[in-house]
């Protein structure tokens, strides 16, 4: 993981936030506070899709961006477990190729060697979430169910209750409430399911505060408890700024000053 120092301050800084989806790839130029400063650019995820075509397709998303606000940093968000900045699984994309991939290091080359760091994507949209008070729940809603976790704002070791049985049946939370799910048992049944979801993970984790995020938050038709909310689809990009700041990386104790509350951006 780069751990490149500089003397610029934060609001010089231009951080290439890319949000990979098991069905979108998008994109955007963010300042260090997590503010677009270009439009956020989307296309489809290719499929079937090695991890060198995923490669090839985010160079191309992104150079109208590079271009237009050439980057200093780079910030990834990736639907699978993500340790020290490589691929251990993709659920979305199969098992096959997928395991202990340096896709970070691989695009960073192609864009004249950004510094760069990735993590989960819901890890991602909850560092824009997030409140940084007690104990903070994400789930996301898209192609499959993520979540991340985190405590006083900061990072919990990553966990994938996506793949956890949530019926007596072995179902997953994937196949319970992912977008497969929705489109098969319809959009009331769907919600039924989120609602039971809610609950559990209530039950699992006792949480301050959940937030709710990915395409699907927006089809939620019942009323969400008082300590539940929906966030932005946006914060998949918006959260790559915290990915920079020392304290989100405490869990992965990969930086020296990691452990302090130190660094560029606070």
């Amino acid at each position: 993981m780069a751990t490149r120092k500089t003397k610029v301050k934060s609001s010089t800084e231009r951080i290439l936030a890319i949000d990979v989806g098991g069905t979108g790839l998008k994109a955007a130029i963010i300042d260090a506070d997590g503010q677009m400063k270009t439009d956020r650019l989307r296309v489809p995820t290719p499929h079937p899709c090695t991890p060198e075509q995923l490669v090839d397709a985010l160079v191309k998303l992104v150079e109208p961006l590079v271009e237009k606000e050439p980057p200093t940093l780079m910030s990834i968000g990736f639907p699978g477990v993500v340790r020290n900045n490589r691929i251990l699984t993709a659920p979305h994309f199969g098992a096959e190729g997928w395991h202990d991939i340096p896709l970070a290091d691989s695009l960073a080359q192609r864009l004249g060697g950004l510094p760069v760091r990735m993590i989960n994507d819901a890890e991602m949209q909850g560092f824009a979430a997030i409140e940084g008070h007690g104990i903070e729940l994400v789930l996301t809603l898209g192609t499959g169910a993520g979540t991340a976790l985190f405590r006083d704002g900061e990072l919990m070791p990553h966990l994938e209750l996506a793949h956890h049985p949530v019926s007596k049946k072995g179902v997953a939370y994937d196949e319970y409430i992912g977008d497969a799910a929705r489109e098969k048992a319809g959009n009331k049944r769907w919600n039924r399911r989120v609602e039971k979801i809610i609950g559990i993970l209530n039950s699992l984790v006792n949480y301050d505060k959940l937030w709710i995020g990915g395409g699907n938050a927006a089809r939620l038709t019942f009323k969400l408890p008082a300590n539940v909310a929906t966030v932005s689809n946006d914060a998949g990009i918006e959260g790559g700024a915290r990915l920079w700041h020392p304290k989100s990386l405490r869990e992965t104790r990969q930086l020296p000053e990691a452990n302090e509350r130190t660094g560029r951006f606070k």
